[in-house]
């Protein structure tokens, strides 16, 4: 809200209200103290303006929520999100998201997101509902974009956990979950799809329970399944709902049917219960068998949600248009407000010293870049606000790089579309045009030197070598691969240093699929694939003696740097995958070397012997070693390294790391036999077995490396109707035969380019 409006509010508010802010507070509000001294104001009209403008901040606040929607794929996300657009009024008409109109949801902005069908960039937009402003992020569901989920999720107050009433938990439903758990965000379930045949909120309501963890209940019952659901009964107001209209836009309140007064009865006790048992307020009047009004029972919900100790669940039907707006209610009545959630900044000057941030639009600024975005005018960053505001034309600084920079445009967000405005306080996300910087970094108007914690970046676990087919498009190529990069954390780009080959790494087949798309598509670069490259790792799995001596004369100075020790593996759960122990008693080796001992060692390990992949799980202890008051360099030392590690390597008994990948299946049971033989052919491991009316769901561990293509074999196994998704569970040793057949292939190419 710029000055303009400030003021204006603030004398509607003197012409409504007898205790209406004082011209001092209306000054206040749009200068500060300074200005109020140099007025001639009084001390205590001075007090009273900060007061109301406290206040004022505070009742401003409590009016705003920060929420995510997240679920696996295909469970209505986006649906979701385009009914709320709808009732919120921000959008007139409702576009599906695999819609024959060719428009697709506003939240699908990408082209490639409409013909597939799927989010693959998460979006943000904003919306008023009932007073309350409600910024959305809407994120993918599909695991190869999780990303996407992880920094939405570092900058939200809440999140909607979108659960599918016949697929139930789902495998991308735990990762989710698991996120949400990270960055301990406080959520809403919604059991969507209760139109659907097959349809049963209570089994999902128990696996959540059970899978998720979760200490939840039902805040609401609905009135039918399948075909015959109707509406929902409200089990904290005692009120039945019923969604009339085209798009179920009038909402009919009635009392509750006959029919299912004994299960709604059953269901509310139920509820009571379940937060009556992590909050002390609620079970002193539950115990003592007082009347619980739906104040006190909503007042009760709020808190235990709030502190992340009970998840309340909704239901509904997003495509059939039921249950959205109740939701929306949910979202305001139990979700938190940006000052109800802790937020910590590390402070630079106090030795990053944990900060808690208030949340005060009054405070220093203090904002998070979270995602950044190629637009049409540059460089869109996406910034959280955490304390503090923003104004366009403002200097602010890159607390990670130093850069003091100016603010050219402040927008907000609206799917692909902006709105320009003047200026941002705490609580919003917006986005700026111009900034140079990275995702993560922190920003400050330069009166506090805070940093924000970063968000957890998941590894790539599969690679390929691309490279334009035309020589003449080689700008616009490397043009898009440092976008790409730059945007996307888990994208990353390197070279080959034996074949000279680019190569991509991402999460999953679909993930480079998509970027290889983008480059064709936005940058008019047809560009060729090599086969996937999987991740290898290698490690070691028994302690080895080094003894190396690097010793070279040439004339003039020599080289010379003696290093002994032993290398071993580390233990299981070790927080660094490389450890370097100087154990030297002594100086037999100055100790202006040991830093570039230590860098030897890193340089050795990120190429093993084996198949020329980095090493790690890792220690390496130096105890010992010699130097040359004439010929000892950091160099010949960092060589000396090198070459003892390579000595040593052998006898640790190396052996390759391999990613595997949990896979959950599902497919109609008459293919279950063909299927199953097909996992143990890629040598997967079943993990669980599971029947959902007439399909099987199958969970297993497979090697990455035996599931490239493994999408068509799938269809064609079970005629188009079976579905998996993967994601990436840990790296494992490989079996003998398949250690010496990767051996082989190094060796023979490594001939080959020689």
């Amino acid at each position: 809200m710029g000055r303009t409006s400030i003021l204006s509010s603030l004398r509607r508010a003197a012409s409504q209200r007898s205790d209406a802010p004082s011209p001092a507070i209306a000054i206040f509000f749009i200068d500060d103290a300074a200005c109020l001294g140099r007025r001639g104001y009084s001390t205590a009209s001075m007090a009273r303006a900060k007061e109301e403008k406290e206040a004022w901040w505070k009742e401003t606040l409590d009016k705003v929520r920060n929420i995510g929607i997240s679920a696996h794929i295909d469970s209505g996300k986006t649906t979701l999100t385009e009914r709320i657009l709808f009732y919120t009024g921000r959008i007139h008409e409702i576009h599906e998201v695999r819609g024959r109109d060719g428009v697709g949801a506003k939240m699908d902005s990408m082209d490639l997101e409409r013909e597939k069908g799927i989010t693959i960039q998460s979006a943000a937009t904003y919306c008023t509902w009932k007073d309350y402003q409600v910024n959305i992020i809407d994120t993918p569901g599909h695991v190869d974009f999780t990303i996407e989920v992880e920094r939405a999720l570092r900058v939200l107050d809440g999140a909607i956990l979108v659960l599918c009433s016949v697929g139930g938990v789902q495998s991308q439903s735990i990762t989710v979950d698991r996120q949400m758990r990270r960055y301990e965000v406080p959520r809403l379930a919604f059991i969507n799809k209760l139109d659907r045949m097959g349809a049963d909120p209570w089994k999902v309501l128990n696996q959540a329970r059970s899978k998720l963890r979760h200490h939840s209940a039902a805040v609401q019952v609905p009135i039918g399944l399948e075909e015959e659901f109707q509406g929902l009964v409200d089990l904290v107001e005692m009120k039945a709902y019923y969604f009339h209209g085209s798009n179920g836009e009038n909402i009919v309140t009635s009392d509750v049917p006959s029919d299912i007064e004994a299960l709604v009865a059953e269901k509310r006790r139920e509820l009571i219960e379940v937060v009556s048992e992590v909050d002390d307020q609620l079970a002193e009047s539950f115990l003592n068998d007082e009347s619980i009004s739906s104040d006190d029972l909503k007042m009760a919900i709020r808190r235990a949600t709030v502190s992340r100790k009970f998840v309340p669940v909704y239901m509904g039907s997003a495509f059939k248009n039921k249950g959205v707006q109740t939701l929306l209610d949910g979202v305001v009545n139990f979700l938190p407000c940006p000052t109800e959630v802790e937020n910590h900044a590390l402070d630079q000057d106090q030795s990053e010293v944990k900060v808690r941030l208030s949340g005060n639009p009054a405070g220093p600024l203090v904002a998070l870049a979270f995602k950044l975005e190629e637009g049409r005018f540059g460089q869109l960053t996406y910034l959280r606000i955490y304390e503090g505001i923003i104004k366009k034309g403002d200097f602010i600084i890159n607390i990670n790089t130093g850069k003091k920079i100016k603010v050219p445009r402040l927008v907000r967000m609206h799917s692909n579309e902006m709105e320009d405005i003047q200026e941002a306080h705490a609580g919003q996300i917006v986005a700026v045009f111009g900034i140079d910087c990275a995702s993560g970094d922190t920003f400050t108007d330069g009166s506090v030197r805070y940093t924000m914690t970063s968000m957890n970046v998941p590894e790539p676990v599969m690679s390929l070598a691309v490279s334009p087919i035309s020589k003449d498009s080689g700008a616009q190529f490397s043009k898009a691969l440092n976008r790409f990069q730059k945007e996307d954390p888990t994208f990353r780009v390197g070279l080959d240093p034996e074949s000279g080959q680019t190569i991509i790494s991402g999460m999953g087949e679909l993930h480079l699929d998509i970027y290889v798309e983008r480059i064709r598509r936005e940058y008019k670069v047809d560009a060729q694939t090599g086969r996937p490259r999987v991740n290898f790792r290698e490690t070691i799995t028994q302690r080895a003696e080094f003894d190396y001596l690097h010793k070279k004369q040439t004339g003039g100075q020599g080289q010379y740097g003696r290093v002994c020790g032993y290398v071993e593996p580390l233990s299981e759960g070790a927080a660094t995958k490389f450890e370097f122990d100087n154990m030297i008693i002594g100086q037999a080796i100055p100790s202006n070397f040991i830093p570039a001992i230590e860098k030897g060692f890193k340089e050795a390990c990120n190429s093993g012997s084996l198949i020329g992949h980095p090493v790690e799980n890792i220690r390496i202890v130096l105890t010992d070693g010699a130097s040359h008051a004439v010929d000892s360099s950091e160099l010949a030392f960092k060589l000396a390294s090198i070459y003892a590690l390579r000595q040593c390597y052998a006898a640790a008994k190396p052996v390759i790391l391999e990613p595997v990948m949990k896979v959950e299946l599902k497919f109609p049971t008459e293919f279950q036999g063909t299927v199953t033989g097909d996992i143990n052919k890629r040598k997967g491991i079943i993990v669980g077995n599971d029947q959902e009316g007439d399909d099987t769901v199958i969970v297993t561990n497979v090697p990455l490396n035996n599931m490239f293509g493994y999408s068509t074999s799938l269809r064609s196994m079970t005629q188009g109707k079976g579905e998996f998704t993967m994601e990436y569970l840990e790296h494992s040793a490989v079996s003998q035969d398949v250690q010496m057949q990767l051996i082989n292939t190094y060796k023979a190419s490594k001939g080959t380019t020689d």
